[in-house]
């Protein structure tokens, strides 16, 4: 028998590394147990973090004082603000990352740390008494005692790999599969399922020929993910864009017959947003061509992601497929890409900490989950550290709401609503989308981070000023005038309209012709305006609030009336055969997922609205 711990966490991916890193910066003792000490936080997939709403994601992290926009800025390669065309609501950030840059920093920060321990070992059995969680055992027989444990096993649990007609055991490319923890835990009551994820081949950048390729530039300007003083990026690495053709689809066609996709070899359901080449040619059949995005995997290094062709075809048709792509015709290939089957557990066996129902003070975060992306995986494992953390030490559940966070609408999302593919986060999920931007993260959550002990002082103090600086800006905007004198010959050249009077600089701004990057020129030229130094994030998040002040304000009342069932709570064992006037399907539904609150419930497929009212009037509401 080992030492005793408060949390132990079972895998180190991206939702282990922060679900250890909360906990133990909350005070807790933590053992993080890997089967390699060598792949903590390995990017499994494409070398990049961030990206349409998972950039919002990452910086939700950060604000909450976890770890991913400090390791990605300390990593990044490339940095790029998708969507500028668009609203601020849907501006991702995302950044090229350097593998092995990004690991390494990772397993830095949690080495520092004094409350983690490391134990490498696979863990086959979780210990348990009485409905509640007493450690683990490993595959060598060794228990560890614990409060808490949190599940992130991501790809592993009875993995399979599969490139063409071979197929081998494992969760990623030369490492073996976790087996026993599955069957241990539907035994317990839990249900189990099967997804599937791939992942391209990896290629030689000696061996193409960029010029018949797009640059994809980094920002002129670039930005970063943290919130903290973390280093700016002054030299970056360029990304390439290419395509596929009817000849590169020709090719990929003559190994149909041996895919295991096609053949019925593989079980479980891909990613609907990221399928492999062969499941694109085959389900859009009307396209002559698909995007290929050629991704440098790190600063010195000449391995290639070749983003947009992950496959699972016999590595032959693999190689003789990619030498068709425009650039690609001499390509060295280091490796062929594969598929890898997994188990899953249906995340509506959680409750809204991600504690399992079942067995009290068990975590589940990550792709056991049913989510695919390393944001997504990020976000579970900080929020399951942290509620790991707090029940060892019989404190408050903490959680955040779909009105709060994109952290908040997954969590919902996965619990009420559940998952029969790999889950990746959008824009389009959240219906608060312009309240929960990148820009203002830490406005919305860093007090919350500080509350329990997770964001430092320093992240609070310079959010408090932060919030202090918009407060002044916007309050100078709004009593300040400006004369036509001042300002009509920069408006005509912004092809706005002329000032005939005296008018307000607040009304000025909310102009769509004026835009942010406008501003800090405009604050000079006025004249009646005091000087204030503000950074540019303080200019950006005010001319946001000003500009979309109507919009943010409908939503926010949109989100306070929802808001009112949110913080209705149902009894975790309320008796819901009591309740005649129930629907069959709703009494099933809610008996079955035992929603927290009437919001959660109102949410649930199944649920219809007269089940709510049936509850809301039991409830005396």
């Amino acid at each position: 028998m080992y030492s005793s711990y408060d949390v132990i966490v079972v895998g180190a991916g991206h939702a282990g590394c922060e679900a250890a890193s909360a906990a133990a910066t909350m005070g807790s003792s933590v053992l993080l147990i890997t089967m390699n000490m060598q792949t903590i936080a390995q990017m499994s997939c494409n070398p990049a973090m961030g990206g349409v709403a998972k950039g919002q994601i990452v910086r939700e992290v950060d604000a909450l004082g976890g770890l991913s926009g400090i390791i990605s800025d300390k990593s990044m390669i490339q940095f790029r603000m998708l969507n500028r065309s668009k609203g601020p609501a849907m501006w991702s950030p995302r950044c090229q990352s350097d593998r092995n840059v990004f690991a390494w920093e990772w397993r830095k920060a949690l080495e520092s740390n004094r409350n983690i321990d490391f134990w490498q070992d696979t863990v086959n059995e979780v210990l348990v008494k009485d409905g509640r969680i007493t450690g683990v055992k490993t595959s060598l027989g060794v228990e560890f005692i614990a409060k808490s444990v949190v599940l992130t096993n991501g790809t592993f649990l009875n993995g399979k790999m599969f490139i063409g007609e071979k197929v081998f055991g494992g969760g990623r490319t030369a490492e073996r599969s976790a087996t026993g923890l599955t069957e241990q835990l539907i035994g317990l009551g839990f249900e189990s399922g099967r997804m599937k994820t791939g992942t391209p081949p990896r290629v030689d950048g000696r061996s193409l020929n960029y010029d018949l390729m797009e640059e994809q530039l980094g920002d002129e300007k670039p930005g970063k993910f943290s919130y903290t003083d973390t280093p700016a990026l002054t030299k970056q690495r360029s990304c390439w864009v290419t395509y596929t053709n009817q000849a590169v689809h020709d090719e990929l066609k003559t190994g149909f017959d041996k895919s295991p996709m096609f053949t019925g070899r593989i079980k479980g359901l891909g990613p609907r947003y990221c399928p492999s080449v062969e499941d694109k040619i085959n389900r859009f059949a009307d396209k002559d061509r698909h995007q290929i995005f050629v991704e440098p995997e790190g600063w010195d290094t000449v391995e290639i992601y070749v983003n947009g062709f992950s496959t699972s075809l016999p590595e032959t048709v693999q190689y003789n497929a990619l030498r068709k792509i425009p650039g690609f015709e001499n390509v060295r290939m280091f490796r062929p890409g594969y598929a890898v089957e997994y188990d899953f557990f249906p995340p509506t066996q959680l409750k809204t900490t991600l504690e399992t129902q079942l067995v009290h003070n068990l975590f589940f975060a990550g792709q056991i989950n049913g989510t695919t992306g390393y944001e997504e995986a990020a976000c579970q494992g900080l929020m399951a550290g942290i509620n790991a953390h707090r029940n060892a030490y019989e404190e408050a559940e903490f959680t955040i709401k779909r009105s709060e966070g994109y952290i908040g609408v997954l969590i919902d999302d996965l619990i009420t609503k559940g998952t029969e593919e790999p889950y990746r986060m959008f824009t389009s999920r959240a219906e608060y989308r312009t309240l929960l931007r990148q820009d203002n993260a830490d406005l919305r959550l860093t007090e919350k981070g500080y509350a329990i002990g997770l964001a430092s002082q320093e992240r609070y103090d310079t959010m408090t000023a932060k919030r202090a600086g918009i407060a002044e800006l916007t309050n100078s905007i709004r009593t300040a005038k400006v004369k036509p004198e001042e300002i009509n010959s920069w408006l005509e050249t912004k092809g706005s309209a002329l000032l005939r009077e005296k008018s307000s600089f607040y009304t000025l701004l909310k102009r769509p012709e004026i835009e942010q990057e406008d501003v800090k020129n405009l604050l000079k030229l006025v004249a009646d305006m005091p000087e204030i130094r503000v950074g540019e994030e303080v200019i950006e998040q005010t001319v946001i609030e000003i500009k979309y002040e109507d919009y943010l304000n409908r939503e926010k009342q949109n989100a306070d009336k929802l808001d009112k069932w949110e913080n209705l709570s149902i009894n975790p064992t309320f008796d819901y055969d009591r309740l005649k006037a129930l629907s069959f399907e709703g009494k099933e539904k809610l008996k079955r997922l035992r929603p927290s609150t009437i919001g959660q419930a109102s949410r649930i497929s199944g649920v219809s609205p007269s089940d709510v009212s049936i509850l809301l009037v039991y409830m005396g509401r």
